[in-house]
């Protein structure tokens, strides 16, 4: 009786909607659906938006493209990212370092004209130390197609000289104080000999000598390492380099059965701790999955973990810190996504979506950053993609088209800085300065235990719809409020790209319309009614991303 009463006085929208005037009775809650009912003006617990502080790009001389220039602002403007991190500062085709006649010659102007442009857009760099300069290396081991050389240097005075010229310019050109905001974190992942042809005494030493060259030019300025990759579950890690006999992931059925922990955290902060060395912020890379090489054939033997995974990692990760030497450094997690892999239809497909916010929620507290890699498919780790939707890292596909992940971003961006209250697929938060409401709903279901993962098909199939009832008392009377949904046909241009036929080259109509329909999640309009109250029931299919704000 009282539902239908409920349902009698409820006004339901074209949408299937149903926003509720009168205050909820007990009733309304139901064991099988998400209620919640808030107080607008309850205490609030302050909200870090840590997801926003940090994001990824390829390697530094792709910033000198317009259209990743021009898709970085589109990132900043929507996502408020504040920090930009990437590979290859010091690469060859940035043209920093040569030698003539055994003398250093130092060239900044291609990383002046990178750092001029984001500093201008309102972006501070994350500054990743590497690769090394041709002349500097002391192998010919590269990385990539571009070859980017990952040998230690056959000179460690020369490459602290290389760190100290390379701070000390950077402070000439934008000024101290303005240096001291940024971040210098010693190499990229040295733990794989993909990405460091040394021993793990050898980045050691590399951190050793980029640590001391920094801060004595000034000992403010932030340095941190040792930006390993991915959690594991074994000892492979554990001596000066990887033994691929050790790996485990391959040998048990389930990986969630096994216990993970940070590559060479430990190892790295007692080391410091015995050289007296400073550590401003611990980082690695917490990928969902284990990407282990097969030690019988070399080749990528990649499992997704469960949805839990990376608040694990995290939880296990703060908790170390705090135990060490080093209990108030910083925690950034300086590479993340569901996979480490450049051809994971994952990236493009709208469960990307769902996985961000559920992810990102449940690491509240846990991190100073959590940095999403890539903002944009400019990159060619693995060469250009073959087709414009190929698995890429990007929010941002290379054709300039949204995809899923990015309305993700965005949706966390316009959170306010106080938590009102959180639960497993809904949070509800007010902008101190306002006082307005924000909410963010996600259905991200429970018949998918693990992150998501390359099977975009199946998964994008898998779950059932769940209900959602929210009631904001304590509003303004009559404010407008807005509602915003992500879903499989709204926001989704993958899809209608599928649809078009899955065009190689699609035409620049073709293009324009699906840069259109990735925008183009749908908006609602409602309001808060005469005593302030407002209320919002629907039903959500799985993956379906709503925010809800008070404008």
């Amino acid at each position: 009786m009282q539902r239908r009463k409920f349902l009698k006085e409820g006004m339901l929208t074209a949408a299937g909607a149903l926003f509720v005037p009168s205050l909820l009775k007990a009733e309304w809650f139901d064991a099988n659906i998400l209620g919640v009912v808030v107080n607008a003006n309850a205490k609030g617990e302050k909200l870090a938006h840590y997801w926003s502080k940090c994001v990824g790009a390829g390697r530094a001389n792709e910033a000198l493209r317009a259209t990743w220039l021009e898709q970085l602002q589109m990132a900043k403007k929507h996502c408020g990212f504040e920090y930009l991190r990437f590979h290859g500062l010091f690469h060859d085709d940035m043209f920093v370092y040569k030698e003539v006649e055994g003398k250093a010659v130092y060239n900044w102007q291609y990383i002046d004209d990178l750092f001029d442009r984001i500093l201008a857009m309102g972006i501070r760099p994350f500054v990743e130390l590497g690769f090394m300069p041709k002349a500097l290396a002391s192998g010919e081991r590269t990385q990539f197609w571009w070859k980017g050389n990952v040998t230690p240097p056959k000179d460690h005075a020369k490459w602290g000289e290389l760190v100290t010229a390379f701070t000390k310019h950077c402070i000439d050109r934008y000024g101290l104080q303005e240096v001291r905001k940024w971040y210098f974190e010693v190499w990229n992942e040295p733990n794989l000999r993909a990405f460091w042809d040394g021993s793990k005494s050898e980045y050691f030493r590399l951190y050793k000598t980029s640590v001391q060259a920094i801060k004595a030019v000034d000992e403010k300025l932030r340095v941190g390492g040792p930006a390993t990759s991915n959690f594991v579950p074994d000892d492979r890690f554990d001596g000066e380099v990887e033994d691929k006999t050790r790996h485990r992931t391959h040998l048990v059925e389930d990986v969630n059965d096994l216990t993970w922990k940070g590559v060479w955290i430990k190892d790295f902060l007692t080391w410091c701790e015995k050289e007296q060395l400073p550590v401003d912020f611990v980082s690695t890379h917490p990928y969902p999955t284990d990407w282990a090489l097969d030690p019988d054939t070399g080749k990528g033997a990649g499992r997704t973990r469960k949805v839990q995974a990376t608040q694990e990692d995290l939880e296990w990760l703060k908790k170390t810190v705090a135990q060490s030497a080093y209990p108030h450094a910083e925690i950034h997690l300086t590479e993340w996504s569901s996979s480490p892999s450049p051809r994971d239809a994952g990236h493009d497909s709208l469960p990307a979506a769902a996985f961000i916010i559920k992810a990102n929620l449940d690491c509240i507290g846990l991190a100073h950053s959590l940095s999403y890699w890539t903002f944009t498919d400019v990159f060619e780790e693995g060469g250009a993609g073959d087709e414009i939707f190929h698995g890429g890292f990007g929010l941002i596909n290379y054709q300039g088209i949204v995809k899923p992940s990015f309305h993700a971003y965005s949706m966390l961006n316009q959170l306010g800085d106080e938590i009102l209250q959180k639960e497993d697929g809904l949070v509800v938060t007010r902008h101190s300065k306002t006082k307005k409401i924000t909410a963010l709903a996600y259905h991200y279901p429970v018949e998918l235990k693990n992150a998501i993962s390359s099977e975009v098909d199946k998964e994008l199939n898998t779950g059932t719809p769940k209900k959602f009832r929210l009631q904001l008392n304590g509003m303004q009377a009559k404010k407008a409020i807005q509602i915003e949904t992500l879903d499989r046909n709204n926001g989704f241009a993958c899809d209608a790209w599928k649809k078009m036929g899955c065009p190689h080259s699609p035409t620049r109509e073709q293009e324009q319309a699906l840069r259109k329909v990735s925008m183009a999640t749908k908006k609602q309009t409602a309001s808060a009614d005469a005593k302030g109250s407002f209320s919002w029931e629907t039903t959500l299919q799985p993956w379906t991303c709503v925010l809800i704000r008070e404008v």
